[in-house]
Protein backbone atom coordinates (compact mmCIF):
# COMPACT_ATOMS: atom_id res chain seq x y z
CA UNK A 1 0.00 0.00 0.00
CA UNK A 2 2.84 2.41 0.77
CA UNK A 3 4.36 1.64 -2.62
CA UNK A 4 1.10 2.65 -4.29
CA UNK A 5 1.10 5.92 -2.34
CA UNK A 6 4.68 6.60 -3.38
CA UNK A 7 3.69 6.16 -7.02
CA UNK A 8 0.60 8.37 -6.64
CA UNK A 9 2.81 11.22 -5.41
CA UNK A 10 5.24 10.61 -8.29
CA UNK A 11 2.38 10.64 -10.81
CA UNK A 12 1.02 13.98 -9.56
CA UNK A 13 4.30 15.82 -8.96
CA UNK A 14 7.21 14.52 -10.98
CA UNK A 15 7.40 14.51 -14.73
CA UNK A 16 9.23 11.43 -15.98
CA UNK A 17 12.13 9.74 -14.24
CA UNK A 18 13.07 6.07 -13.95
CA UNK A 19 10.06 3.89 -13.16
CA UNK A 20 11.85 2.01 -10.35
CA UNK A 21 13.47 5.04 -8.76
CA UNK A 22 10.48 5.93 -6.52
CA UNK A 23 10.64 2.45 -4.96
CA UNK A 24 14.42 2.51 -4.58
CA UNK A 25 14.29 5.83 -2.72
CA UNK A 26 10.88 5.56 -1.04
CA UNK A 27 10.70 2.06 0.39
CA UNK A 28 13.86 2.28 2.59
CA UNK A 29 12.48 5.36 4.37
CA UNK A 30 9.22 3.46 5.00
CA UNK A 31 11.21 0.48 6.30
CA UNK A 32 12.97 2.71 8.83
CA UNK A 33 9.61 3.62 10.35
CA UNK A 34 8.33 0.02 10.23
CA UNK A 35 11.46 -1.31 11.92
CA UNK A 36 10.97 1.17 14.74
CA UNK A 37 7.46 -0.25 15.17
CA UNK A 38 8.89 -3.77 15.42
CA UNK A 39 11.53 -2.70 17.94
CA UNK A 40 9.48 -0.40 20.16
CA UNK A 41 5.77 -1.13 19.84
CA UNK A 42 5.44 -4.85 19.18
CA UNK A 43 2.76 -5.26 21.90
CA UNK A 44 0.47 -2.84 20.06
CA UNK A 45 1.83 -3.55 16.63
CA UNK A 46 -1.32 -3.05 14.54
CA UNK A 47 -2.14 0.28 16.16
CA UNK A 48 1.45 1.43 15.71
CA UNK A 49 1.49 0.41 12.05
CA UNK A 50 -1.82 2.23 11.49
CA UNK A 51 -0.44 5.35 13.16
CA UNK A 52 2.76 5.28 11.11
CA UNK A 53 0.72 4.63 7.97
CA UNK A 54 -1.53 7.59 8.79
CA UNK A 55 1.45 9.92 9.40
CA UNK A 56 3.33 8.93 6.26
CA UNK A 57 0.13 9.03 4.19
CA UNK A 58 -0.64 12.51 5.49
CA UNK A 59 2.86 13.65 4.49
CA UNK A 60 2.27 12.42 0.93
CA UNK A 61 -1.21 13.97 0.87
CA UNK A 62 0.12 17.33 2.07
CA UNK A 63 2.91 17.24 -0.51
CA UNK A 64 0.40 16.53 -3.31
CA UNK A 65 -2.08 19.22 -2.27
CA UNK A 66 0.57 21.88 -1.67
CA UNK A 67 2.24 21.18 -4.99
CA UNK A 68 -1.05 21.56 -6.85
CA UNK A 69 -1.28 25.20 -5.73
CA UNK A 70 2.23 26.42 -5.00
CA UNK A 71 4.27 24.13 -7.24
CA UNK A 72 6.77 23.42 -4.46
CA UNK A 73 7.48 20.47 -2.17
CA UNK A 74 5.96 21.32 1.20
CA UNK A 75 8.16 20.91 4.29
CA UNK A 76 7.67 21.35 8.02
CA UNK A 77 8.23 25.10 7.57
CA UNK A 78 4.70 25.36 6.14
CA UNK A 79 3.22 24.49 9.55
CA UNK A 80 3.30 28.25 10.16
CA UNK A 81 0.52 28.49 7.55
CA UNK A 82 -1.92 26.13 9.24
CA UNK A 83 -3.84 29.01 10.78
CA UNK A 84 -4.49 30.51 7.34
CA UNK A 85 -6.11 27.40 5.82
CA UNK A 86 -9.65 28.20 6.97
CA UNK A 87 -9.43 31.58 5.21
CA UNK A 88 -8.56 29.99 1.86
CA UNK A 89 -10.61 26.81 2.18
CA UNK A 90 -12.37 27.45 -1.13
CA UNK A 91 -8.98 27.43 -2.87
CA UNK A 92 -7.97 24.24 -1.06
CA UNK A 93 -11.18 22.39 -1.93
CA UNK A 94 -10.98 23.47 -5.57
CA UNK A 95 -7.65 21.62 -5.85
CA UNK A 96 -8.88 18.45 -4.15
CA UNK A 97 -9.34 15.84 -6.87
CA UNK A 98 -11.40 12.92 -5.54
CA UNK A 99 -8.74 10.36 -6.47
CA UNK A 100 -6.29 12.08 -4.10
CA UNK A 101 -8.43 10.81 -1.21
CA UNK A 102 -7.84 7.23 -2.32
CA UNK A 103 -4.50 7.57 -0.59
CA UNK A 104 -6.37 7.06 2.70
CA UNK A 105 -8.60 4.18 1.61
CA UNK A 106 -6.62 1.37 3.27
CA UNK A 107 -6.59 3.17 6.61
CA UNK A 108 -10.33 3.88 6.49
CA UNK A 109 -11.22 0.31 5.49
CA UNK A 110 -9.09 -1.27 8.21
CA UNK A 111 -10.40 1.14 10.84
CA UNK A 112 -14.01 0.29 9.90
CA UNK A 113 -13.22 -3.43 10.02
CA UNK A 114 -11.63 -3.08 13.44
CA UNK A 115 -14.75 -1.33 14.74
CA UNK A 116 -17.22 -3.76 13.21
CA UNK A 117 -15.58 -7.20 13.33
CA UNK A 118 -14.46 -9.22 16.34
CA UNK A 119 -12.44 -11.49 14.08
CA UNK A 120 -10.43 -8.55 12.74
CA UNK A 121 -9.82 -7.28 16.27
CA UNK A 122 -8.69 -10.77 17.30
CA UNK A 123 -6.40 -10.88 14.30
CA UNK A 124 -4.94 -7.53 15.35
CA UNK A 125 -4.20 -8.87 18.84
CA UNK A 126 -2.54 -11.93 17.37
CA UNK A 127 0.02 -9.73 15.66
CA UNK A 128 1.56 -8.77 19.01
CA UNK A 129 4.54 -11.06 18.42
CA UNK A 130 8.08 -9.89 18.95
CA UNK A 131 10.16 -10.44 15.84
CA UNK A 132 13.87 -11.13 16.36
CA UNK A 133 15.38 -7.80 17.45
CA UNK A 134 18.57 -8.48 15.50
CA UNK A 135 16.59 -8.82 12.27
CA UNK A 136 14.59 -5.61 12.83
CA UNK A 137 17.69 -3.67 13.88
CA UNK A 138 19.68 -4.94 10.91
CA UNK A 139 16.96 -4.13 8.39
CA UNK A 140 16.49 -0.72 10.01
CA UNK A 141 20.22 0.04 9.92
CA UNK A 142 20.47 -1.09 6.29
CA UNK A 143 17.47 1.10 5.43
CA UNK A 144 19.09 4.12 7.05
CA UNK A 145 22.23 3.52 5.00
CA UNK A 146 20.12 3.27 1.83
CA UNK A 147 18.34 6.52 2.74
CA UNK A 148 21.66 8.25 3.31
CA UNK A 149 22.90 6.94 -0.04
CA UNK A 150 19.83 8.50 -1.70
CA UNK A 151 20.32 11.84 0.05
CA UNK A 152 24.07 12.42 -0.05
CA UNK A 153 24.71 12.82 -3.81
CA UNK A 154 22.04 15.54 -4.07
CA UNK A 155 22.46 17.39 -0.76
CA UNK A 156 24.15 20.37 -2.41
CA UNK A 157 21.66 20.65 -5.27
CA UNK A 158 19.81 23.93 -5.77
CA UNK A 159 16.53 22.75 -7.29
CA UNK A 160 14.28 21.54 -4.45
CA UNK A 161 11.86 19.67 -6.71
CA UNK A 162 14.72 17.83 -8.40
CA UNK A 163 16.18 17.06 -4.97
CA UNK A 164 12.89 15.56 -3.80
CA UNK A 165 12.61 13.51 -6.98
CA UNK A 166 16.15 12.15 -6.69
CA UNK A 167 16.14 11.62 -2.91
CA UNK A 168 12.56 10.43 -2.52
CA UNK A 169 9.93 12.54 -0.80
CA UNK A 170 10.34 11.17 2.74
CA UNK A 171 14.13 11.34 2.49
CA UNK A 172 13.86 14.93 1.26
CA UNK A 173 11.63 15.84 4.21
CA UNK A 174 14.24 14.41 6.59
CA UNK A 175 17.03 16.21 4.75
CA UNK A 176 15.24 19.57 5.09
CA UNK A 177 14.47 18.95 8.75
CA UNK A 178 17.95 17.87 9.83
CA UNK A 179 20.35 18.96 7.07
CA UNK A 180 22.32 22.17 6.88
CA UNK A 181 20.74 25.18 5.16
CA UNK A 182 21.89 25.87 1.60
CA UNK A 183 21.66 29.62 2.26
CA UNK A 184 25.09 31.19 2.66
CA UNK A 185 25.24 33.76 5.50
CA UNK A 186 26.85 37.10 4.66
CA UNK A 187 28.77 39.39 7.00
CA UNK A 188 26.39 42.34 7.35
CA UNK A 189 29.32 44.75 7.30
CA UNK A 190 29.66 43.81 3.62
CA UNK A 191 26.03 44.70 2.87
CA UNK A 192 26.40 48.21 1.50
CA UNK A 193 24.58 50.01 -1.28
CA UNK A 194 27.86 50.34 -3.11
CA UNK A 195 28.34 46.57 -3.05
CA UNK A 196 24.77 45.97 -4.21
CA UNK A 197 25.24 48.39 -7.10
CA UNK A 198 28.50 46.65 -7.99
CA UNK A 199 26.84 43.22 -8.11
CA UNK A 200 23.94 44.55 -10.18
CA UNK A 201 26.22 46.55 -12.48
CA UNK A 202 24.55 49.87 -11.63
CA UNK A 203 26.33 53.20 -11.73
CA UNK A 204 25.15 55.98 -9.43
CA UNK A 205 23.74 58.64 -11.75
CA UNK A 206 24.31 62.29 -10.90
CA UNK A 207 21.21 63.36 -12.85
CA UNK A 208 18.76 60.44 -13.17
CA UNK A 209 15.89 60.76 -15.61
CA UNK A 210 12.48 61.66 -14.13
CA UNK A 211 14.06 62.94 -10.90
CA UNK A 212 11.34 64.81 -8.95
CA UNK A 213 8.78 64.14 -11.74
CA UNK A 214 6.21 63.48 -8.99
CA UNK A 215 7.73 65.58 -6.20
CA UNK A 216 5.12 66.53 -3.63
CA UNK A 217 2.44 64.53 -5.41
CA UNK A 218 0.29 61.78 -3.93
CA UNK A 219 1.46 58.19 -4.39
CA UNK A 220 -1.28 55.62 -4.99
CA UNK A 221 -0.33 51.97 -5.32
CA UNK A 222 -3.03 49.57 -6.48
CA UNK A 223 -2.12 45.91 -6.00
CA UNK A 224 -4.34 43.65 -8.10
CA UNK A 225 -5.12 40.17 -6.83
CA UNK A 226 -3.64 37.33 -8.93
CA UNK A 227 -3.32 39.54 -12.02
CA UNK A 228 -1.04 38.18 -14.75
CA UNK A 229 0.38 40.14 -17.66
CA UNK A 230 -1.23 38.17 -20.51
CA UNK A 231 -4.57 39.79 -19.64
CA UNK A 232 -3.40 43.22 -20.84
CA UNK A 233 -4.69 43.71 -24.38
CA UNK A 234 -6.36 40.29 -24.43
CA UNK A 235 -9.63 39.90 -26.33
CA UNK A 236 -12.14 37.07 -26.31
CA UNK A 237 -14.52 37.04 -29.28
CA UNK A 238 -13.55 40.64 -30.01
CA UNK A 239 -14.26 41.86 -26.47
CA UNK A 240 -11.50 43.26 -24.27
CA UNK A 241 -11.04 41.41 -20.98
CA UNK A 242 -9.57 44.46 -19.22
CA UNK A 243 -10.66 47.58 -21.16
CA UNK A 244 -9.89 50.02 -18.32
CA UNK A 245 -6.38 48.72 -17.76
CA UNK A 246 -5.76 48.59 -21.50
CA UNK A 247 -6.68 52.27 -21.82
CA UNK A 248 -4.56 53.19 -18.81
CA UNK A 249 -1.56 51.23 -20.15
CA UNK A 250 -1.80 53.18 -23.44
CA UNK A 251 -1.57 56.46 -21.51
CA UNK A 252 1.16 55.45 -19.04
CA UNK A 253 4.50 53.70 -18.77
CA UNK A 254 3.71 50.02 -19.28
CA UNK A 255 6.27 47.33 -18.39
CA UNK A 256 5.36 43.95 -19.97
CA UNK A 257 8.45 42.23 -18.50
CA UNK A 258 7.65 42.69 -14.84
CA UNK A 259 7.80 39.79 -12.37
CA UNK A 260 6.46 38.77 -8.98
CA UNK A 261 8.96 38.11 -6.16
CA UNK A 262 6.67 36.60 -3.53
CA UNK A 263 6.69 33.37 -1.56
CA UNK A 264 4.55 31.59 1.02
CA UNK A 265 2.79 34.80 2.02
CA UNK A 266 1.61 35.61 -1.52
CA UNK A 267 -0.29 38.93 -1.26
CA UNK A 268 1.27 39.95 2.06
CA UNK A 269 4.72 39.09 0.67
CA UNK A 270 4.07 41.45 -2.24
CA UNK A 271 3.20 44.20 0.24
CA UNK A 272 6.47 43.53 2.08
CA UNK A 273 8.71 43.42 -1.01
CA UNK A 274 7.20 46.52 -2.62
CA UNK A 275 7.45 48.58 0.57
CA UNK A 276 10.99 47.54 1.57
CA UNK A 277 12.89 46.52 -1.58
CA UNK A 278 14.08 43.47 0.37
CA UNK A 279 13.58 39.86 -0.67
CA UNK A 280 11.26 37.38 1.04
CA UNK A 281 12.72 35.13 3.79
CA UNK A 282 13.99 31.63 2.94
CA UNK A 283 11.08 30.06 4.83
CA UNK A 284 7.68 31.35 5.85
CA UNK A 285 5.78 34.52 5.01
CA UNK A 286 7.60 37.82 5.44
CA UNK A 287 4.68 39.14 7.51
CA UNK A 288 5.29 36.37 10.05
CA UNK A 289 9.08 36.14 9.93
CA UNK A 290 10.07 39.82 9.70
CA UNK A 291 7.16 41.65 11.36
CA UNK A 292 9.08 41.98 14.62
CA UNK A 293 11.86 43.95 12.90
CA UNK A 294 12.44 47.69 12.60
CA UNK A 295 12.04 47.68 8.84
CA UNK A 296 13.34 50.58 6.76
CA UNK A 297 10.44 51.13 4.37
CA UNK A 298 8.67 53.29 1.84
CA UNK A 299 5.89 54.39 4.25
CA UNK A 300 8.49 55.53 6.80
CA UNK A 301 10.61 57.27 4.16
CA UNK A 302 7.64 59.10 2.63
CA UNK A 303 6.35 60.03 6.09
CA UNK A 304 9.74 61.62 6.84
CA UNK A 305 9.18 63.79 3.77
CA UNK A 306 5.75 65.01 4.83
CA UNK A 307 3.41 62.32 3.51
CA UNK A 308 0.42 60.82 5.31
CA UNK A 309 0.33 57.04 4.81
CA UNK A 310 -2.45 54.45 4.80
CA UNK A 311 -3.15 50.96 3.50
CA UNK A 312 -6.53 49.50 2.50
CA UNK A 313 -7.58 45.82 2.49
CA UNK A 314 -11.09 44.41 2.95
CA UNK A 315 -9.95 41.28 4.81
CA UNK A 316 -9.33 41.05 8.56
CA UNK A 317 -6.00 42.65 9.44
CA UNK A 318 -5.05 39.59 11.50
CA UNK A 319 -4.88 37.46 8.35
CA UNK A 320 -1.21 36.85 7.53
CA UNK A 321 -0.26 38.83 10.64
CA UNK A 322 -0.82 42.08 8.74
CA UNK A 323 -1.44 44.17 11.85
CA UNK A 324 2.14 43.53 12.96
CA UNK A 325 3.47 43.90 9.41
CA UNK A 326 1.83 47.30 8.98
CA UNK A 327 3.35 48.51 12.25
CA UNK A 328 6.78 47.25 11.16
CA UNK A 329 6.40 49.01 7.79
CA UNK A 330 5.30 52.20 9.51
CA UNK A 331 1.91 52.82 7.90
CA UNK A 332 0.15 55.67 9.70
CA UNK A 333 -3.25 54.01 9.35
CA UNK A 334 -4.75 50.80 8.07
CA UNK A 335 -8.31 50.06 6.95
CA UNK A 336 -9.57 46.47 7.03
CA UNK A 337 -12.86 44.62 7.37
CA UNK A 338 -13.77 46.63 10.47
CA UNK A 339 -13.98 49.67 8.18
CA UNK A 340 -15.26 48.09 4.96
CA UNK A 341 -17.72 45.68 6.59
CA UNK A 342 -19.18 42.72 4.74
CA UNK A 343 -21.38 44.61 2.34
CA UNK A 344 -21.53 43.05 -1.13
CA UNK A 345 -19.41 40.12 0.08
CA UNK A 346 -17.09 38.46 -2.47
CA UNK A 347 -14.52 35.77 -1.60
CA UNK A 348 -13.09 36.96 1.75
CA UNK A 349 -14.63 40.38 2.29
CA UNK A 350 -16.40 43.35 0.77
CA UNK A 351 -16.18 43.49 -3.02
CA UNK A 352 -13.64 45.48 -4.99
CA UNK A 353 -16.40 47.98 -5.75
CA UNK A 354 -16.90 48.61 -2.04
CA UNK A 355 -13.13 48.68 -1.50
CA UNK A 356 -12.62 51.39 -4.09
CA UNK A 357 -15.70 53.42 -3.21
CA UNK A 358 -14.90 53.68 0.49
CA UNK A 359 -11.17 54.11 -0.15
CA UNK A 360 -11.89 57.03 -2.47
CA UNK A 361 -13.85 58.69 0.32
CA UNK A 362 -10.92 58.35 2.72
CA UNK A 363 -8.48 59.71 0.12
CA UNK A 364 -10.71 62.73 -0.43
CA UNK A 365 -10.62 63.38 3.31
CA UNK A 366 -6.83 62.91 3.43
CA UNK A 367 -6.48 65.39 0.58
CA UNK A 368 -8.11 68.10 2.67
CA UNK A 369 -5.10 68.21 5.00
CA UNK A 370 -3.06 69.79 2.23
CA UNK A 371 -0.33 67.19 2.66
CA UNK A 372 0.53 64.59 0.00
CA UNK A 373 -0.42 61.04 0.88
CA UNK A 374 0.78 57.54 0.14
CA UNK A 375 -2.02 54.98 -0.15
CA UNK A 376 -1.65 51.30 -0.92
CA UNK A 377 -4.89 49.66 -2.04
CA UNK A 378 -5.14 45.85 -2.07
CA UNK A 379 -7.82 44.33 -4.31
CA UNK A 380 -9.12 40.87 -3.50
CA UNK A 381 -12.30 39.92 -5.38
CA UNK A 382 -10.39 38.05 -8.12
CA UNK A 383 -8.94 35.50 -5.70
CA UNK A 384 -8.40 31.83 -6.50
CA UNK A 385 -10.52 29.82 -7.30
CA UNK A 386 -12.22 32.82 -8.99
CA UNK A 387 -15.79 31.73 -8.30
CA UNK A 388 -17.56 35.07 -8.57
CA UNK A 389 -21.21 35.28 -7.55
CA UNK A 390 -23.52 35.49 -10.57
CA UNK A 391 -24.35 39.15 -9.84
CA UNK A 392 -20.71 40.10 -10.53
CA UNK A 393 -20.20 38.28 -13.82
CA UNK A 394 -20.22 40.74 -16.70
CA UNK A 395 -18.40 38.91 -19.48
CA UNK A 396 -19.94 36.07 -21.47
CA UNK A 397 -17.26 33.64 -22.59
CA UNK A 398 -17.34 30.99 -25.34
CA UNK A 399 -18.54 27.54 -24.34
CA UNK A 400 -15.02 26.10 -24.31
CA UNK A 401 -14.30 28.16 -21.18
CA UNK A 402 -17.28 26.77 -19.25
CA UNK A 403 -16.41 25.18 -15.90
CA UNK A 404 -12.68 25.75 -16.33
CA UNK A 405 -10.28 27.56 -14.01
CA UNK A 406 -9.12 29.63 -16.99
CA UNK A 407 -12.69 30.74 -17.73
CA UNK A 408 -13.41 31.60 -14.10
CA UNK A 409 -10.12 33.51 -13.96
CA UNK A 410 -10.85 35.62 -17.03
CA UNK A 411 -14.35 36.41 -15.74
CA UNK A 412 -13.05 37.40 -12.30
CA UNK A 413 -10.36 39.67 -13.74
CA UNK A 414 -12.89 41.28 -16.07
CA UNK A 415 -14.90 42.20 -12.96
CA UNK A 416 -11.75 43.43 -11.17
CA UNK A 417 -11.06 45.70 -14.15
CA UNK A 418 -14.63 47.03 -14.06
CA UNK A 419 -14.35 47.93 -10.37
CA UNK A 420 -10.94 49.52 -10.95
CA UNK A 421 -12.41 51.65 -13.75
CA UNK A 422 -15.02 52.98 -11.33
CA UNK A 423 -12.24 53.91 -8.89
CA UNK A 424 -10.28 55.72 -11.59
CA UNK A 425 -13.35 57.74 -12.59
CA UNK A 426 -14.01 58.67 -8.94
CA UNK A 427 -10.40 59.83 -8.51
CA UNK A 428 -10.61 61.86 -11.71
CA UNK A 429 -13.86 63.55 -10.70
CA UNK A 430 -12.41 64.51 -7.30
CA UNK A 431 -9.21 65.90 -8.83
CA UNK A 432 -6.98 63.41 -7.02
CA UNK A 433 -6.05 61.54 -10.20
CA UNK A 434 -4.13 64.38 -11.82
CA UNK A 435 -2.38 65.12 -8.51
CA UNK A 436 -1.08 61.59 -8.09
CA UNK A 437 1.60 59.15 -9.14
CA UNK A 438 -0.34 55.92 -9.72
CA UNK A 439 1.29 52.48 -9.78
CA UNK A 440 -0.68 49.33 -10.67
CA UNK A 441 0.73 45.81 -10.66
CA UNK A 442 -0.29 42.20 -9.98
CA UNK A 443 0.61 40.73 -6.61
CA UNK A 444 1.25 37.14 -7.75
CA UNK A 445 0.30 34.45 -10.24
CA UNK A 446 -3.31 33.42 -10.72
CA UNK A 447 -3.14 30.30 -12.88
CA UNK A 448 -0.60 27.81 -11.47
CA UNK A 449 0.55 25.66 -14.36
CA UNK A 450 0.64 22.59 -12.08
CA UNK A 451 -3.07 23.06 -11.19
CA UNK A 452 -4.36 23.13 -14.74
CA UNK A 453 -6.07 20.21 -16.44
CA UNK A 454 -5.11 19.10 -19.92
CA UNK A 455 -8.07 21.04 -21.31
CA UNK A 456 -7.08 24.19 -19.40
CA UNK A 457 -3.49 23.95 -20.61
CA UNK A 458 -4.84 23.80 -24.17
CA UNK A 459 -6.78 27.02 -23.55
CA UNK A 460 -3.62 28.69 -22.26
CA UNK A 461 -1.72 27.46 -25.31
CA UNK A 462 -4.28 29.19 -27.51
CA UNK A 463 -3.78 32.41 -25.55
CA UNK A 464 0.04 32.32 -25.63
CA UNK A 465 0.49 30.65 -29.01
CA UNK A 466 2.81 28.17 -27.29
CA UNK A 467 2.91 26.00 -24.20
CA UNK A 468 2.15 27.86 -20.97
CA UNK A 469 5.12 27.31 -18.64
CA UNK A 470 6.01 28.00 -15.02
CA UNK A 471 7.94 31.25 -15.68
CA UNK A 472 4.96 32.64 -17.63
CA UNK A 473 2.79 32.59 -14.54
CA UNK A 474 5.27 34.81 -12.66
CA UNK A 475 4.93 37.57 -15.30
CA UNK A 476 2.72 40.31 -13.89
CA UNK A 477 2.11 43.75 -15.44
CA UNK A 478 3.33 47.09 -14.15
CA UNK A 479 1.56 50.30 -15.16
CA UNK A 480 3.09 53.54 -13.91
CA UNK A 481 1.26 56.82 -14.55
CA UNK A 482 2.95 60.14 -13.82
CA UNK A 483 0.79 63.06 -12.63
CA UNK A 484 -0.90 64.58 -15.67
CA UNK A 485 0.58 62.01 -18.07
CA UNK A 486 -1.55 61.30 -21.16
CA UNK A 487 0.90 59.79 -23.62
CA UNK A 488 1.96 56.20 -23.03
CA UNK A 489 5.14 54.26 -23.67
CA UNK A 490 5.94 50.54 -23.57
CA UNK A 491 9.22 49.96 -21.72
CA UNK A 492 10.78 46.57 -22.41
CA UNK A 493 13.30 46.47 -19.54
CA UNK A 494 12.90 43.79 -16.90
CA UNK A 495 11.59 44.75 -13.48
CA UNK A 496 10.29 43.18 -10.30
CA UNK A 497 8.38 44.16 -7.20
CA UNK A 498 11.59 45.00 -5.32
CA UNK A 499 12.24 47.74 -7.91
CA UNK A 500 9.17 49.81 -7.07
CA UNK A 501 10.49 51.56 -3.93
CA UNK A 502 13.65 52.96 -5.59
CA UNK A 503 11.67 53.89 -8.73
CA UNK A 504 9.05 55.78 -6.71
CA UNK A 505 11.75 57.43 -4.56
CA UNK A 506 13.42 58.82 -7.70
CA UNK A 507 10.11 60.19 -9.00
CA UNK A 508 9.38 61.76 -5.61
CA UNK A 509 12.85 63.30 -5.50
CA UNK A 510 13.99 61.30 -2.48
CA UNK A 511 17.54 59.93 -2.32
CA UNK A 512 18.02 56.37 -1.07
CA UNK A 513 21.82 56.54 -0.92
CA UNK A 514 21.76 55.88 2.84
CA UNK A 515 18.96 53.34 2.62
CA UNK A 516 19.82 49.71 1.83
CA UNK A 517 17.62 48.42 -0.98
CA UNK A 518 18.01 45.53 -3.40
CA UNK A 519 15.83 46.79 -6.24
CA UNK A 520 16.68 49.46 -8.77
CA UNK A 521 15.05 52.40 -10.50
CA UNK A 522 13.70 50.74 -13.64
CA UNK A 523 13.08 54.06 -15.35
CA UNK A 524 16.85 54.62 -15.33
CA UNK A 525 18.23 51.08 -15.58
CA UNK A 526 17.76 48.77 -18.56
CA UNK A 527 19.66 45.72 -17.26
CA UNK A 528 18.46 43.66 -14.33
CA UNK A 529 18.92 40.39 -12.46
CA UNK A 530 15.93 39.43 -10.30
CA UNK A 531 16.50 36.57 -7.85
CA UNK A 532 13.49 34.28 -7.50
CA UNK A 533 12.61 32.15 -4.52
CA UNK A 534 9.86 29.73 -3.55
CA UNK A 535 7.68 29.63 -6.69
CA UNK A 536 10.82 28.75 -8.60
CA UNK A 537 13.67 26.67 -7.13
CA UNK A 538 16.53 28.32 -5.27
CA UNK A 539 19.04 29.87 -7.66
CA UNK A 540 16.38 30.84 -10.22
CA UNK A 541 16.47 34.35 -11.61
CA UNK A 542 15.08 36.62 -14.30
CA UNK A 543 17.38 38.70 -16.49
CA UNK A 544 16.70 40.96 -19.46
CA UNK A 545 15.52 38.27 -21.82
CA UNK A 546 14.93 35.00 -20.03
CA UNK A 547 14.04 33.13 -16.87
CA UNK A 548 16.63 30.66 -15.56
CA UNK A 549 15.79 27.63 -13.41
CA UNK A 550 18.76 25.62 -12.11
CA UNK A 551 19.04 21.87 -11.99
CA UNK A 552 21.32 20.53 -9.30
CA UNK A 553 23.50 23.49 -10.27
CA UNK A 554 23.96 26.04 -13.05
CA UNK A 555 25.24 23.64 -15.71
CA UNK A 556 22.10 21.50 -15.86
CA UNK A 557 19.69 24.42 -15.54
CA UNK A 558 16.91 25.35 -17.97
CA UNK A 559 16.52 28.69 -19.76
CA UNK A 560 13.06 30.01 -20.69
CA UNK A 561 13.34 32.94 -23.18
CA UNK A 562 10.61 35.58 -22.81
CA UNK A 563 9.42 34.96 -26.34
CA UNK A 564 9.37 31.19 -25.98
CA UNK A 565 11.25 28.92 -28.33
CA UNK A 566 14.77 27.59 -27.94
CA UNK A 567 17.33 29.22 -25.66
CA UNK A 568 20.46 30.66 -27.25
CA UNK A 569 23.96 30.61 -25.88
CA UNK A 570 24.55 33.64 -23.69
CA UNK A 571 20.90 34.14 -22.72
CA UNK A 572 22.02 33.66 -19.13
CA UNK A 573 25.47 33.52 -17.57
CA UNK A 574 26.95 31.78 -14.56
CA UNK A 575 27.99 35.18 -13.24
CA UNK A 576 24.35 36.26 -13.17
CA UNK A 577 23.49 33.03 -11.35
CA UNK A 578 26.16 33.67 -8.70
CA UNK A 579 25.09 37.31 -8.40
CA UNK A 580 21.46 36.32 -7.83
CA UNK A 581 22.49 33.93 -5.06
CA UNK A 582 24.69 36.57 -3.44
CA UNK A 583 21.99 39.23 -3.54
CA UNK A 584 19.40 37.04 -1.89
CA UNK A 585 21.88 35.94 0.81
CA UNK A 586 22.76 39.58 1.46
CA UNK A 587 19.10 40.46 1.88
CA UNK A 588 18.53 37.56 4.29
CA UNK A 589 21.51 38.51 6.44
CA UNK A 590 20.74 42.22 6.43
CA UNK A 591 17.07 41.90 7.42
CA UNK A 592 17.90 39.33 10.11
CA UNK A 593 20.42 41.80 11.57
CA UNK A 594 17.86 44.62 11.90
CA UNK A 595 16.87 45.48 15.49
CA UNK A 596 13.60 44.19 16.86
CA UNK A 597 10.71 46.56 17.40
CA UNK A 598 10.02 47.63 20.96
Amino acid sequence: MMALKIYLARFVIFDGGHVWMPLATGIPSVWVAFCLVELLFYKRKLGAYLTVNLILTSVYFAVIMYYKYFGVIVTYHALQQVGQVTEVKSSVFSLLHPYFLLIYVDIVVLFILLLSSRKVRAWGRSLAVREPRAVSASVGALSIVMCAASIYPYKDGMNEILQAQKMGILNYEAYVAFGASKDEPVDTSEVTQERIREIKGIEDKAEPAYWEAAKGKNVIIIQLEAFQNFLIGMEVDGKEVTPNLNKLASESFYFPHFYQQVGQGNTSDAEFVVNTSFFIPPHGAASQVYADKELPSMPKTLAEHGYDTATFHTNDVSFWNREELYQALGFGQYYDTAFFGEEDFVMFGASDEVLYEKTAGVLETMRQSGKPFYAQVISMSAHHPFNLPERKIRMELPEKYDDTLVGHYIGAQNYADLALGQFIERLKSSGIWDESLVIIYGDHQGLPVYSLTKEEKSLMKEIYGRDYESPDMLNIPLILKLPGQTEGQVLEQTGGQSDLFPTIANLAGISLDDHIHFGQDILNETENVLPQRYYLPSGSFVNDGAVFVPGLGFEDGVVYPFSGGEAAEGDVTEEQYENALELISMSDSYVESLPERN
